[in-house]
């Protein structure tokens, strides 16, 4: 049984990085994370064991003169003031794209203000990158995760819409042909989703054509994962989520000659090796 795995596949630059700096960090002492580091669990305990303690925004708020690391996903303004508050360093990953993507948020708000405009934020409510951009407008942006949520923009004031780096392409698409469909006043599209993501889509599509079985390798939590599984799932029906080693089932391999394996950006590149290993030593 052949099996290959995705050379698209796996961190995208602003997870290496913040993992980096995690990792360097870690070797003169004790370090903290606001969340997950990356939404996959098996990375997050390989570095638990190396000493990162990840903690919610709570728990952040009572630490005093430590080292908290702030993840790729990027963090709201007040974070940094809480920081500098309480004597703690920041060891900041945020990614490059989603930083810049704030300060556009932050630019376009303070500009609609006079004319009231709205900012309009596609992407999941409740998901740590957009708790950081709908903070650039004092909480007032709207966050749009489904077309049924369009019912709460007001069409007769002006929309200056973005994106969460990570949604879909077509998704988001879509949802610039609806806004221009109903607005009443000017609409001013920024498309802002990281091309790391949406330019993997075509990528996968055919590397999923290739195999007669997909592994799709990626933690419950993330959802680019889930978006992904479900694009590969689109072309070769014979697709399977799974976490790591401890998922795979004979049955899945039944009359395989070939299996790709797959990943999320969240997805460490040593799983995927695992399970190729896993899979070779089997066959």
């Amino acid at each position: 049984m052949k099996v290959e795995i995705d050379e698209n596949s796996g961190f995208c630059f602003g997870v290496v990085n913040a993992i980096a700096k995690a990792e360097e960090e870690l070797q003169h002492g004790r370090l903290y994370c606001i969340g997950d580091i990356v939404h996959n669990s098996l990375e997050v305990e390989r570095l638990k064991q190396l000493g990162l303690s990840t903690i919610d925004h709570d728990e952040f708020a009572r630490l005093k003169a430590c080292r908290v690391l702030f993840r790729a996903h990027g963090e709201p303004p007040s974070s940094y003031e809480l920081a500098k508050k309480n004597g703690i360093e920041v060891i900041d990953a945020s990614c490059p794209v989603v930083l810049n993507l704030q300060k556009k948020i932050r630019e376009a708000y303070e500009g609609v203000r006079a004319n009231g405009g709205q900012i309009v934020i596609y992407g999941k409510r409740g998901h740590a990158e957009v708790n950081g951009l709908v903070a650039q407008t004092n909480d007032e942006a709207l966050i749009i995760e489904q077309e049924e949520d369009l019912k709460y923009i007001d069409f007769s004031r002006p929309v200056i819409l973005f994106s969460q780096t990570t949604k879909s392409l077509d998704g988001f698409k879509r949802v610039v042909e609806l806004v221009k469909e109903n607005a009443r006043s000017s609409v001013v599209v920024n498309d802002t989703i990281c091309r790391k993501v949406a330019n993997r889509i075509p990528q996968l599509k055919d590397f999923a054509a290739r195999h007669d079985v997909i592994l799709f390798v990626s933690g419950e939590k993330s959802s680019n994962g889930k978006q992904l599984f479900e694009v590969c799932r689109e072309v070769n029906p014979r697709t399977y989520f799974v976490q790591g080693v401890k998922d795979l089932r004979d049955e899945m391999f039944d009359e395989a000659g070939s299996v790709g394996i797959s990943g999320a950006t969240s997805t460490p590149r040593w799983v995927m090796e695992e399970i190729k290993e896993g899979l070779e030593a089997e066959s």
